[in-house]
Order: structure tokens, then sequence, then C-alpha cells
């Protein structure tokens, strides 16, 4: 199978196909309202995607109720598929999570996540990710990421 290629569209098509939320959160580095978010109470099964590029970045599977008002994941669905930088923004010192092709902002990660899958708390904006849920996965083209919720109770 051949490698998926994901890539960032230029700032002015962008701007054409992303809602204003959604270009001030992955190109300007902003922050969408918590509790007032597409996703930040989503229960459905399937995989997150960059909004702008379609690489895969989250699962369901690794999704938690944290409490914050934005979705939270333990873990990447692919660490290949992320960047993670140093952000001194706001007078805070924090690790910043971008996707790696699309380079879009998602969030950020923090010390506060469950500590049986360690510790980590991935806390991301809704308006970067656009969901797949499981039955449209292969439609959607990805199909490879069916397997993972064929392990559990969800099934396809």
């Amino acid at each position: 199978m051949d490698k998926k290629v994901y890539t960032k569209k230029s700032r002015e098509e962008l701007k054409k196909v992303l809602t204003q939320v959604q270009f001030e959160v992955t190109q300007e580095n902003g922050t969408e309202k918590s509790f007032e978010n597409e996703f930040w109470n989503n229960k459905e099964s399937g995989i997150y995607v960059d909004i702008n590029s379609g690489e895969p970045l989250f699962t369901s599977l690794d999704k938690f109720d944290s409490g914050c008002g934005w979705p939270s994941f333990t873990k990447p669905l692919d660490d290949q598929n992320v960047s993670e930088n140093k952000d001194t923004t706001h007078g805070m010192q924090r690790t910043e999570v971008r996707s790696k092709y699309g380079d879009s902002h998602l969030g950020h990660i923090f010390n506060d996540g469950p500590l049986n899958t360690g510790g980590l708390r991935y806390c991301i904006n809704s308006a970067a990710l656009k969901f797949i849920p499981v039955k449209k996965l292969e439609a959607e083209g990805y199909g490879e990421y069916i397997e993972l919720f064929n392990k559990g109770d969800v099934q396809c």
C-alpha cells in the first residue's frame, strides 16, 4: 500500500475552506471556547484528523473526559503526525501540539492525564479536527484504522 501524502493548503485556500474559528485556531494559534465546541463531549467511535491536511491524529479509543471542556486524549494515533513545540505565550510554559504535515495548531500537552495511560493529556481544539466515524472510515480513505475498533466492543 502506498504511503499517503498529507500537505498543507495555502493560507488563501484555507481562508476559503475553513470557518473563521477553524482558521484562527489552526493558523493563528487560537483557542476556541471550552464547552462550546463540536467534539468536547463526542462519545462516538472513530478517528480525528487534521481539518487542514486530513492526517490522522487521535482516536476515540484514547479520548477521555478531563472536565476541561475540550477534547482530551491520552496519546496521538500516530506520533509521526504530530510535533511538539515549546510555547511561552501568555506568560506560561507549555508544550504546543501541531500536526506535522498540515502544520495546524492543535492545542497543548499537559501532565495531568490518567496515570494508568502515561499521565499525559492532549488538550485539543475541536476546530482543528474533523471526526471520521468508524462506519465511514473505509469510505473516507482511512480503512486501515478499522482494525483498531474491531479489538474491543465497538462494532464496525
